[in-house]
């Protein structure tokens, strides 16, 4: 492969208008139909050395338009090639990011003849098999699923001149690094490859470092990243509380499209059932979910038919939401860059939002951890006339059977959560469950 062309020098400030990219124009009618108007850092930086096929690691946080920074460059590319062949391939970790970047494809492209196809797990495969028999120039795969598709025989990569890899990061979570090296290995050598990733683990730095040659390096301050546009504040609760504070806060008509964040797909059923028994329409979504429960509380949620959306960390990195315009942290996350992520949902592409976070005591450790990841304490709050020492209304979202996570001294049998049984009944006499542990 000959080397690519030198990127041109950047220039002295940052393009104002996607006019100023190097883009056709037919891209550029895409973009203006998707309401966008001045490019985020991170595509800025990225699109014009992508477009020259330069291979590329793109850091920033989710929120800032990673999307658009490889689908834009990506199109770009294709726009003179002849039509019906697979030209690039986006890896992503989950069937909702794969079903996104496919309307991105769609919108940005929509000018142009150029297709797109989502391939994902949870679904059948016949379909999919047509898409991909079928001519679309840009497949959008979950590594499981494809390695399926491309173990029967007719997803022909012969002619792929793109390789674009998803949240990295998050690839490597979800333990896809392995099935991701073998695709890439059956892969074209000759191609540009781009990695993006809101953290370079060593994993993910080891990756790029076997794919990609040369790599040209975009990064966006992670450290910035959270706070522009977003206005964050905490309130200690109880855990035992946290519920009720919650309904409290719904109260406030000003909460138009919210995001409910917690930490287990069991804890999102029970408090999204507590909140319709509270006549609040609430939609929930975890990765224990159906592929079409998990599109129709989604789509219940972008069209407004659910005003709020109860889910696990599955829903925070990527997915494009436009107008949330509150994140709760009902559970504090343990890692201080899943916090980033989930307020990453409000204020997207610069605009303003609010991530409120609900700490019990049991919690400070790892919320003092967000704010030294954030450089800043996190101003704190009371709810005027909610008495935080009152018996709660109902039983707290617990995980299901009580237990968290598994214990090496047990055997690596789960350890129960909560007091012991003892503990248990004298809390109910008095009407007043406070468990050592609580499961707020």
């Amino acid at each position: 492969m000959t080397d690519p062309d030198p990127v041109p020098p950047r220039p002295k400030t940052p393009a104002t208008s996607f006019d100023d990219l190097p883009l056709d124009p037919r891209l550029r009618l895409g973009v203006r139909s998707m309401g966008y108007v001045t490019p985020t850092p991170i595509q800025d930086r990225t699109i014009p050395p992508a477009v020259l096929g330069r291979d590329l690691v793109g850091t920033a946080q989710t929120g800032t338009g990673k999307t658009a920074a490889f689908l834009l460059p990506t199109l770009e590319r294709l726009l003179e090639l002849p039509p019906g062949r697979i030209y690039a391939l986006v890896l992503t970790p989950t069937r909702e990011l794969a079903l996104q970047a496919e309307e991105f494809v769609r919108q940005l492209g929509r000018h142009t003849r150029i297709r797109g196809v989502a391939v994902y797990g949870g679904v059948g495969m016949l379909e999919q098999e047509r898409g991909l028999k079928g001519g679309a120039e840009i497949v959008i795969a979950t590594p499981g699923r494809l390695l399926d598709h491309m173990g029967r025989g007719y997803v022909d990569f012969s002619a792929l001149r793109i390789l674009v890899l998803d949240e990295g990061d998050r690839m490597l979570d979800m333990g896809f690094l392995p099935d991701v090296r073998r695709i890439v290995r059956s892969l074209p050598t000759d191609r540009q490859t781009m990695l993006f990733s809101a953290t370079m683990p060593p994993e993910v730095v080891r990756l790029s470092r076997d794919y990609l040659r040369d790599p040209k390096m975009v990064q966006v301050d992670p450290t910035t990243v959270a706070a522009v546009g977003v206005s964050h504040l905490a309130l200690a609760v109880p855990g035992v509380r946290k519920t009720d504070l919650l309904v409290e806060l719904l109260r406030d008509e000003t909460m138009t499209s919210v995001l409910v964040f917690v930490r287990t797909k069991h804890r999102a059923n029970r408090l999204a059932r507590q909140l319709v028994d509270r006549r609040f329409d609430a939609g929930v979504l975890h990765g224990g979910r159906s592929q079409s429960q998990r599109v129709k509380a989604l789509e219940g949620f972008r069209g407004g038919t659910h005003r709020l959306l109860v889910a696990t960390d599955i829903a925070a990195r990527g997915l494009d939401v436009e107008g949330v315009s509150h994140v709760i942290n009902y559970d504090v996350p343990h890692e201080p860059e899943t916090y980033i992520h989930r307020v990453g949902r409000t204020a997207r592409a610069q605009r303003r939002g609010e991530a409120l976070t609900l700490v019990s005591s049991e919690e400070e450790g790892d919320f003092a951890r967000i704010e030294r990841m954030l450089g800043a304490r996190i101003p704190r709050a009371q709810i005027p006339g909610f008495d935080l020492t009152a018996p709660p209304s109902g039983p707290p979202p617990r995980d299901r059977g009580g237990f968290r996570g598994s214990d090496r001294s047990s055997g690596g049998r789960p350890r129960p959560r909560g007091p012991p049984p003892s503990r248990r009944r004298e809390g109910r006499r008095d009407g007043r469950y406070r468990p050592r542990r609580p499961g707020g």
